[in-house]
């Protein structure tokens, strides 16, 4: 789709939401049996249950934390509620999912009300079981200000989907 460039870069996820960073574990984001790839569309009825989340890793000891912002609310081009913080889950073993984390915000599925937005999964590398407290509200969450308090250091794997209000019927009805 990008054709050799980092679709976090031509997405402007890094940039907006995070700084460069390299890949280092596995990310799997699957809504219905649909897995989330960078830039693709998702209709807000796909994304309207929490997804299935599957995490990499080899050393069973580590564990992980996983944010779903949205950069774009309330709408992209005015963003000044961003980011809008969606779920947040902590101590996620490796080669599990967020079913064996802590949902520390629980899933809020996305309702663009207004153009294109973009919603971003971001997993970080925890030092071990912490305590992660719930932020006092969503909007205006600050993934590098999360991870910089909670001394997460960059993130080891992002993928980020796009987002819009449906409109219309979907088009005419044959008689």
């Amino acid at each position: 789709m990008f054709r050799g460039r980092d679709p976090l870069v031509v997405g402007r996820v890094i940039g907006d939401v995070l700084d460069p960073f390299t890949r280092s574990i596995g990310l799997r984001v699957t809504y219905n049996n649909r897995e989330v790839s960078n830039g693709y569309d998702l209709r807000i009825a796909q994304v309207s249950n929490q997804p299935r989340v599957e995490i990499g890793g080899e050393d069973l000891r580590s564990f992980y934390t996983l944010l779903m912002v949205d950069p774009d609310a309330p709408s992209p081009s005015d963003p000044n509620l961003r980011e809008y913080l969606h779920w947040l889950v902590t101590d996620i073993p490796a080669t599990t999912g967020t079913s064996f984390g802590r949902e520390i915000v629980c899933y809020e599925n996305p309702r663009p009300s207004m153009g294109i937005h973009r919603f971003v999964f971001v997993l970080f590398s925890q030092l071990g079981r912490q305590t992660v407290y719930a932020p006092e509200w969503r909007q205006n969450f600050s993934t590098r200000e999360f991870a910089e308090l909670y001394n997460l250091g960059s993130p080891v794997a992002a993928v980020f989907f796009n987002c819009q209000r449906n409109t219309g019927t979907g088009g005419r009805r044959m008689p």
